[in-house]
């Protein structure tokens, strides 16, 4: 998002962090909201005219609120309610953006319930090799991806795959990404909400490929050096590559640090050729 939608977005984020720390993060409030802000998400991605409508600049912020409260009230909580009319009280740059920052708010709305249980460590490394595991295989990814294939049969199929082997955060996302792509390939949505569950905390999130599986010792000492380097706390997603040959290579956000033997090879390979 750019200019009016980032604002915005960050001022209903705020609303969502006061929300929850009053009565709505208690367990269950917390996953109820993020369910419900994705049954708005919904709703507001069928509805393309209802979207234009409760986003439109030319209409007075408190006229978009009433329609929204009109709309809403008696099948949504308070809590959600009070979250989408922050929402459609701002201004978007693009009626698309409104729908965005609603599934956004719905994913950080699950993160607090996790952390809320101990368990947003998990989630964030779940959603992440699951991703990589449907990345791995194409006819999961269609079968998950498929608009044609009803959501039940789709959940049936991550029951079976995922039931008691996630913790149930994780499979309410992988669901939600599973039922309603929005456009997005099921790894994508899977990468997305992992940043935004990281970004909940403030931290940052490190691909690391390495050739030989790190001790934690190893772990420690990797995320304590990325930590210092940037600032902020670094949450670490290791994947097994026989490719490195050796060392590691590391991926924050659009920057690599490659200290692969591989990497290293493909520069001297690169600059003999230039």
């Amino acid at each position: 998002m750019r200019g009016t939608s980032r604002a915005s977005l960050a001022y209903a984020r705020e609303r969502l962090a006061e929300i929850l720390a009053g009565p709505a993060s208690a367990d269950p409030g917390a996953e109820r909201l993020g369910d419900e802000l994705f049954a708005v998400t919904g709703l507001l991605d069928n509805q393309v005219r209802l979207r234009r409508i409760l986003s439109d600049p030319s209409r007075d912020a408190s006229a978009r609120q009433t329609l929204a409260t009109g709309l809403l009230r008696g099948k949504v909580s308070g809590p959600a309610l009070d979250v989408v009319t922050a929402l459609v009280g701002s201004n978007w740059s693009r009626p698309a953006d409104l729908a965005d920052a609603t599934e956004q708010l719905g994913v950080l709305a699950v993160a607090e319930a996790a952390d809320n249980e101990g368990l947003l460590d998990d989630v964030e490394d779940e959603l992440f090799r699951f991703g990589r595991v449907v990345n791995a295989e194409p006819q999961l990814r269609i079968a998950l991806s498929d608009p044609f294939i009803a959501a039940d049969r789709k959940n049936e199929l991550l029951r079976s795959l995922l039931g008691g082997k996630v913790a149930e955060p994780t499979m309410r996302l992988i669901t939600q990404a599973a039922d309603h792509p929005r456009g997005r390939s099921l790894d994508a949505s899977l990468e997305e909400y992992a940043r935004l569950a990281a970004e909940r905390r403030e931290r940052l999130v490190a691909e690391v490929h390495v050739a030989i599986v790190l001790t934690d010792e190893q772990r420690g000492r990797l995320r304590a050096a990325l930590t210092a380097t940037y600032g902020r706390d670094v949450h670490l997603n290791v994947v097994l590559d026989p490719r490195a040959i050796g060392g590691m290579s590391v991926q924050i956000s659009d920057e690599i640090i490659d200290g692969t033997v591989a990497g290293r090879l493909a520069e001297l390979r690169r600059r003999m050729t230039a």
